[in-house]
């Protein structure tokens, strides 16, 4: 292949996807690869779509709001207006994964001190029962 197209093998290879990723992800028209009878043929433009879906897809971006996003590109503005889109989506994420964090530290924190209080109640049971012995 040359550096323009890559086949779905080279795409899962380098992006260590599965070829049923790369069709679900065209079936979402996320990625448009050039077809050839069977064969799908991915250009820059896919890759760097798919680059762009998995990073959002790291962070929690829904699929939909990454098709929105990527819809974006398009609009003739020198990719402003995709651009300025994703810094809001990003500052979103952001505030909801601290949000879940802060839950996560909370909850840890909760159950750190019942497991605490639990093993204290089980040497007091033994400490009792060995007394009584």
């Amino acid at each position: 292949m040359t550096d323009e197209l890559m086949t779905i093998r080279e795409m899962c290879d380098t992006f260590d996807v599965t070829p049923r990723t790369l069709r679900f992800y065209e079936s979402k028209e996320l990625l448009f690869p050039i077809r050839e009878g069977q064969k799908r043929l991915f250009t820059r433009r896919d890759r760097a779509r798919l680059k762009l879906i998995l990073r959002g897809k790291r962070f929690g971006v829904s699929l939909e709001e990454l098709r929105q996003l990527l819809d974006l590109y398009d609009m003739g503005d020198q990719q402003q207006a995709q651009l300025q889109a994703s810094y809001e989506v990003g500052l979103k994420r952001l505030a909801e994964m601290e949000n879940q964090r802060d839950a996560l530290t909370e909850a840890i924190d909760e159950l750190q001190e019942q497991l605490k209080w639990g093993a204290d109640m089980l040497d007091s049971m033994k400490n009792q029962k060995d007394a009584a012995e």
